[in-house]
């Protein structure tokens, strides 16, 4: 445990400064001006749509990959687009769904180093690019009716607790956010529950009701629907206007 009291007896260094800082960085706000109207242009004419977030390295072997690909089967039959990153592995098998159902296939992808393009089901005119991580997610959360949460990463993991807080602050309009895969979610519920919520009391139980987790492909899609019939009576908007 640190000594707090030694922190006083600590010596002023000087202030640190930039190695470099380049004067043309404040032009990169029309760059993100641009993406941002490129971004909305193209996805106000989707329609009502729901994301779907996992990991880039999942194998089509795997259920989680089957899972994706029915889910979003579903969702098409459903009469919602599909919108995914773009990428291989759960990306690829949500909008392969979309795909097979001949429905809204949507691909946000991100310019990376170790990834290339997009994959092959999204829809030729519905690949949108970003360079900027942040506009790519204003576009998964502002255009879908609810995200469904296979297994992923550091990426799945970023995506969804910056929506889990656009909810919980009001920030967005609530919306249905169902986590696939009890095996592997079901740890990370319960440390928030032991940890962060009744250990440290840094969230709310409330919060804790926006993680539903089921290993029913049926019961994701039902509880889209039951939210939609119930909670907002049917009417279908983007979640939040700038």
């Amino acid at each position: 445990m640190t000594d707090f009291n030694s922190i006083s007896d600590q010596p002023q260094k000087s202030k640190k400064q930039w190695h470099s800082l380049k004067g043309a960085n404040s032009w990169t706000l029309f760059k993100v001006i641009a993406e941002i109207v490129e971004g909305f242009e193209s996805m106000n004419a989707i329609g009502p749509s729901v994301s779907v977030f996992g990991s880039a390295r999942t194998k089509p072997d795997s259920k989680y990959y089957k899972a994706a690909t029915m889910i979003s089967r579903r969702l098409v039959q459903e009469g919602y687009g599909v919108i995914t990153g773009g990428g291989p592995g759960i990306m690829e098998a949500g909008n392969l769904g979309a795909h097979m159902e001949k429905g809204i296939s949507v691909g946000l992808s991100i310019e990376l180093p170790f990834e290339e393009g997009y994959n092959k089901y999204v829809n030729p005119r519905k690949n949108i690019s970003h360079r900027y991580f942040f506009v790519r997610k204003m576009m998964f959360v502002k255009y879908a009716q609810a995200i469904v949460v296979l297994p992923g990463g550091f990426g799945t993991l970023d995506e969804l607790f910056e929506v889990l807080t656009l909810v919980q602050t009001k920030t967005i309009s609530k919306i249905p956010i169902i986590f696939f895969g009890s095996e592997y979610w079901s740890g990370l519920k319960q440390w928030l529950t032991n940890v962060v919520c009744e250990g440290e009391g840094n969230i709310n139980e409330e919060d804790l009701e926006l993680m539903p987790i089921t290993d029913d492909i049926e019961e994701v899609i039902k509880y889209i629907c039951a939210f939609y019939e119930n909670e907002k009576e049917g009417k279908l908007e983007p979640n939040y206007e700038l």
